[in-house]
């Protein structure tokens, strides 16, 4: 393996290992010509069936727009990517890392990856999350599969943290998803507290803050159980979970995001339930039975009653599609689509409740928005009335695959998800040109400052005007949001490519943010985000009518930025402000003439 650049090894616990065997497959080696190889120690789940006829896919997927790049094409099993021309292929370079997993190695090698033999020629890279200030190596062209921050929700101590707040700025009725949490040895007073005011018979699940596969965790009822060690995550129990054939089972959900500003996420249909190996019992005698009260598949394998199932569409065994189990529900007389509903809501709010830790180190740290993506593992338990809990959050959920369910769910997603990331083949000075990297060896805040300013273009003083103006309305409504796709400016232009783009590739995956419906959701955010407007509306205003929004971007694409009355946005944005109070009604909305004075 090769070593990665500048803290792309460090810094992260090691790949959690749920729903996985170590076994399933040998290492991944690379061969004389540098190509991603794989050897298979179970053959039917790494190629097709014999004799099956490979369909053909093009390299690259073309833009719906003119003059934007295309994007790298990731494909399935039963498909081959043509070779690109030489100068092209062997710009697809990958960095391997201890943590990479196969699946992820088997479809980068079908869209003709090889391994990195340098330090800084790769494109992407799968691998440990690092420190904030390491993602600063990362050059323009290339993507690491983490945020940084991320850990603000993946941390279970951070994540409960970060939820309480938001229910203390946004009201219990918005943020009643998780189960009363307690972070130890802070909380300690608090935990005696709520635990004097609870039942005789109340249970508590103890959990080590940052680990994973179900070690360290034990549910207790006497307060002379509580581990002496620190820190600790203390919650209560849910202690009424839905069972099916009398076990309990949580699900694993994938949750992808693309970007942070603006919000895009999304949400894998498919995903996997996993069971607890013996049957539910609220008796106090059980509480140490770890094969009754988790459900981590790390634990339950343990058990010699453990029972794995290789058919995705069936209920069986100790873990099933997802899928499987929304056709169960159904089949039970239970609206399955709303449970799902709820879930999609506490994926936006959890992620919502991270996204101004990362936005501000994604801001100090990364190049570009591009050289970040984030998969997001998001384990969900139901209680006996169907509603959604969340556990926890994995910033590097498994993904291992150790049977056709695990390959079938896992493989179609990761090929999704890579497509989705829209890797761009880079130009060749790009690649060849020595990083002006921002890290303290050589760029300081003084050596910066000395920099001449450059002059601002009319359309970056009128971005800049036109994001203000948004962003400093007291009580907006819709009325005043939506009048933010009256004139696009070349910023707005790139975003929304962007985003309808991505959304164009994003396969099996569903967009949860934005959407028709994520104006809800704007008044969650710690501080708003002018992108997330645009974007919202945009959705809003086109998600019946998709293609009209197409049609008018490539117009806008082709002929510049324009409006309606036929004006540039240079010219618009000269216009007396006169023009402005009839147009979007400032004063109604909050704007008085000083505060438009600053505005120019």
């Amino acid at each position: 393996e090769e070593e990665l650049p500048d803290g792309l090894d460090e810094n992260c616990s090691q790949e959690e290992d749920e729903d996985s065997d170590s076994d399933a497959f040998s290492v991944a080696g690379v061969s004389s010509s540098g190509s991603v190889t794989l050897v298979s120690r179970k053959a039917c789940l790494a190629r097709p069936a014999e004799g099956q006829e490979k369909v053909l896919k093009p390299a690259l997927v073309c833009s719906l727009f003119p003059n934007v790049p295309p994007t790298i094409y990731f494909s399935t099993r039963d498909e081959r990517v043509e070779k690109l021309p030489w100068e092209q292929r062997k710009l697809l370079r990958w960095k391997m890392c201890t943590v990479t997993p196969n699946i992820v190695k088997q479809t980068i090698g079908r869209s003709h990856f090889r391994v990195s033999k340098k330090s800084n020629d790769w494109l992407g890279c799968w691998g440990h999350h690092m420190k904030s200030h390491s993602f600063r190596a990362i050059r323009e062209h290339q993507k690491l599969n983490h945020f940084p921050g991320s850990f603000q929700i993946g941390r279970k101590d951070r994540l409960w943290r970060n939820l309480l707040k938001m229910q203390a700025r946004c009201g219990k009725k918005e943020f009643n998803f998780f189960p009363q949490s307690f972070i130890l040895p802070q909380d300690i007073k608090l935990l005696r507290k709520a635990w004097e005011e609870g039942a005789s018979r109340q249970k508590w699940i103890v959990k080590p803050p940052a680990s994973a596969r179900g070690i360290g965790i034990q549910v207790i009822h006497k307060w002379s159980q509580l581990p002496k060690r620190r820190p600790l995550l203390v919650q209560r129990y849910l202690h009424k979970p839905y069972l099916i054939g009398g076990k309990k089972f949580d699900l694993r959900i994938y949750v992808y995001v693309t970007c942070y500003d603006p919000l895009r996420v999304y949400l894998f249909k498919d995903g996997l339930v996993r069971f607890a190996s013996c049957k539910y019992s609220s008796s106090m005698k059980s509480l140490s039975n770890k094969f009754v009260h988790l459900t981590n598949y790390s634990v339950n394998k343990k058990n010699t009653e453990y029972k794995s199932n290789s058919d995705e569409t069936a209920c069986q065994g100790h873990k099933w599609a997802l899928k499987a189990l929304w056709s169960y529900l159904s089949q039970k007389g239970v609206n399955s689509e709303a449970i799902w509903e709820k879930i999609k809501d506490i994926v936006i709010k959890t992620i919502i409740a991270s996204e101004p830790y990362v936005n501000s180190l994604v801001k100090m740290y990364v190049r570009r928005p591009y050289c970040c993506h984030e998969l997001f593992g998001f384990d969900i338990m139901l209680d006996e009335n169907l509603k959604p809990w969340i556990l926890e959050v994995n910033i590097s959920p498994s993904l291992h695959s150790n049977s056709p369910l695990d390959v079938s769910i896992k493989g179609q997603m990761i090929r999704d998800l890579l497509n989705l990331a829209g890797f761009v083949l880079p130009s060749m000075d790009s690649v060849a040109s020595v990083p002006q990297t921002r890290n303290g060896s050589t760029c300081s805040l003084a050596s910066a400052l000395k920099e001449k300013p450059k002059p601002a273009s009319e359309h970056f003083t009128a971005e800049k005007m036109k994001k203000a103006y948004y962003l400093m309305q007291k009580i907006p409504d819709q009325d005043f949001y939506s009048s933010v796709l009256d004139i696009l400016t070349p910023d707005d232009v790139r975003i929304l490519v962007e985003t309808e783009d991505e959304y164009s590739r994003r396969g099996q995956f569903e967009r949860v943010f934005p959407s028709h419906i994520s104006m809800r959701y704007l008044r969650f955010f710690e501080q708003p985000r002018y992108f997330n407007i645009l974007v919202t509306q945009w959705e809003l205003k086109y998600y019946l009518n998709r293609h009209k929004g197409l049609e008018l971007l490539k117009n806008w694409c082709v002929k510049g930025y324009h409006n309606g009355t036929g004006m540039d946005l240079a010219q618009m944005w000269s216009l007396p402000k006169s023009f402005f109070l009839e147009k979007s009604s400032i004063q109604s909305n909050g704007f008085n003439k000083l505060e438009l004075g600053r505005l120019g």
